[in-house]
């Protein structure tokens, strides 16, 4: 019997994308506000708790499934020896639809792979404190942090859109 490595990358790269946007969606709908209040609640326990210990254990889970999510769908890519034409747009493939639908959700869940260890993760350390940084730093970071979160979870409604296309007849129209 042969082991079918295919579905197990396709599998993975589902289950590690569900974790992805599943915890963005989270940090954007939920944690974001939820410290906030938590700020604004005088007589309350504060943020504290959120940020001692949920956002770091959410933020590990969160940059290390947006790269099993990158790195599968790129071994999924590969195995069918569609990698190269998929982040070429198809341009370099006669008929290359299925090409230019994958390769722009893969180059949308690249740039939001980028943000995620480039941008929200970095400034991240220094909101939490895991990294030193003033008061002043800290608030620049906080706010690229929001700006490249938000930033990713506009993207992440196209970037499923065109993953999901050219295999599921999803109509895109241009």
């Amino acid at each position: 019997m042969e082991f079918a490595v295919e579905p197990l990358i396709r599998w993975l790269h589902i289950l590690a994308g569900i974790t992805w946007i599943g915890l963005l969606y989270y940090f954007n709908a939920v944690q974001v506000p939820a410290q906030a209040e938590a700020t604004a609640d005088k007589d309350g326990p504060g943020p504290a708790a959120i940020g001692k210990y949920v956002a770091p254990r959410a933020l590990f889970w969160f940059r290390w499934a947006a790269l099993v999510t990158w790195l599968t769908g790129a071994a999924y890519l590969a195995h069918q020896s569609n990698f190269l034409a998929a982040f070429a747009l198809g341009l370099t493939e006669a008929g290359g639809a299925y090409h230019t639908y994958i390769g722009i959700g893969a180059w949308l869940g690249t740039i939001m792979l980028l943000n995620v260890w480039g941008i929200i993760w970095p400034n991240q350390k220094k909101v939490l404190g895991m990294k030193p940084a003033s008061d002043e730093e800290k608030a620049v970071a906080k706010r690229r942090a929001f700006l490249a979160s938000r930033t990713n979870t506009l993207l992440s409604i196209p970037m499923i859109l065109f993953m999901l296309a050219p295999t599921h007849g999803l109509p895109l129209m241009f």
